[in-house]
């Protein structure tokens, strides 16, 4: 396990370098702008309307990016974008792809996402003349407003990373460098698609972190790209993420696993299927601190070797209750300390509970739970008289779907199918 810290129209065409260039194509609405440049010949030439018009400076980033025809139909829209004075760092990928939607007739097109600040931007517009049928080009080239220093949203952290395979309870944690504002505006930014579609919503912890938590478990076994189009969208006034970011990971085998405090064991389920039941010793319960939570819990982190500290749950080491001792096969599953890990000295494993909180096992069990183990998994604790919070580490799944849903900012579920998020991106033209 590792840890680390809707525009439903048709998608963009693709990305690829020309050299240093970022080219993005969308062929997929806009209005207002600039003079067209390399316009068609004649009196009956389709006219083309850039927004921003050529030439623009310091053009805010998240502001729509528009293209409107007048006379014939735009056929196509690319996006070129590169840092002023400098190269693309890195290459592109699909969360850089600056797509758009056409409106019914073909003649607006406006971006999908915001633009990266301190770029130079080119768009070159294709259209077909209503009555000719010939297509002419039209480009307009303009630069965008930097983000300056102290102002600029950046990714901190994220959980899990790209190349990691999780349980089917796994969300999604984002965590920023600054405090977001225009919360709706930045979940709308942040898209999730899964192979096997669900539907999800985004919820706020904090100004700083956004969790993205499905409404059912994923299924097992498929893969999940998270587009994380942060550039450009005004976080906060003034405040604009500068760099887009994409990820990549995998949902494994269903693991489900039930610790009941009644029987004194534990049952592990894989692909619906029992592979396990272990004795197990769980919290004495005699105070709070020593009952161990019940409630969907997730896997979060493990350790095959753990020294366990009661001052990190408010006990002193040289206090009657206080202890610090090595475990091994240690794996976490809130924030209030509890872990199942080995306990060779416990003798009541699948008859009495008398742990401090944590679920003791044998040596040979630990390290299977440990070594099967994803982040993410579900295990549930049953019986006992002390309800996890659902802020008590990755504690989301004890909320409703609809308590879920109050925690977002647009309050509207976010399909995974690839249709786009569900609301805009884009600032008002006017602030």
């Amino acid at each position: 396990m590792k840890l680390t810290a809707n525009p439903s129209a048709a998608r963009g065409l693709g990305a690829g370098l020309a050299g240093t260039v970022l080219l993005l194509t969308a062929a997929c609405s806009g209005s207002e702008g600039a003079d067209p440049a390399g316009a068609g010949s004649g009196a009956d030439s389709v006219k083309v309307t850039i927004t921003p018009e050529d030439g623009s400076a310091d053009v805010r980033p998240d502001l729509p990016l528009k293209v409107e025809a007048e006379g014939g139909t735009i056929s196509d829209v690319k996006v070129e974008q590169k840092a002023a004075g400098g190269e693309q760092d890195g290459e592109p990928t699909e969360a850089d792809e600056v797509t758009g939607a056409l409106n019914e007739d073909e003649t607006a097109w406006v971006a999908d996402w915001n633009l990266v600040p301190g770029a130079e931007v080119t768009v070159t517009a294709v259209a077909k003349d209503g009555e000719s049928g010939e297509e002419s080009e039209f480009t307009s080239e303009f630069t965008t407003l930097q983000a300056e220093e102290g102002a600029r949203l950046e990714l901190q952290s994220n959980f899990p990373t790209s190349g990691d395979t999780v349980g089917v309870g796994m969300p999604l944690i984002v965590n920023f460098d600054l405090p977001v504002q225009n919360k709706a505006r930045v979940e709308n930014s942040m898209e999730v698609v899964s192979e096997q579609p669900n539907e999800g919503s985004w919820a706020w912890l904090d100004d700083q972190t956004a969790v993205f938590r499905p409404k059912e478990y994923w299924e097992p076994n498929q893969k999940i790209r998270v587009n994380l189009r942060l550039a450009g969208v005004e976080a906060s006034d003034g405040v604009y993420g500068v760099e887009n970011h994409q990820l990549n990971f995998e949902v494994g085998r269903e693991q489900i696993s039930t610790i009941d405090s009644d029987t004194h064991r534990m049952v592990v389920e894989q692909d619906g299927e029992q592979v396990k039941d272990f004795p197990v010793s769980i919290g004495r319960a005699d105070t709070r601190a020593y009952t161990t939570t019940s409630g969907t819990h997730l896997t979060m982190e493990k350790y095959e070797e753990l020294v366990m500290d009661s001052s990190t749950v408010g006990v002193p080491v040289d206090s009657p209750e206080g202890y610090k001792l090595d475990v091994d096969y240690a794996v976490r599953f809130s924030n209030s300390g509890e872990f199942t890990h080995s306990a060779p000295w416990n003798n009541s494993l699948g008859e009495a509970n008398l742990s401090h909180g944590c679920p003791n096992m044998a040596p040979a069990d630990a390290k299977w739970f440990y070594e099967n183990s994803y982040m993410g998994d579900p295990l549930i604790v049953e019986n006992t008289d002390r309800e996890l919070e659902w802020d008590n580490g990755w504690g989301f799944w004890q909320l409703s779907w609809e308590e879920w849903q109050e925690k977002s900012a647009t309050g509207e579920p976010d399909r995974t199918d690839d249709t786009g998020t569900p609301g805009e991106v884009h600032g008002d033209p006017q602030e």
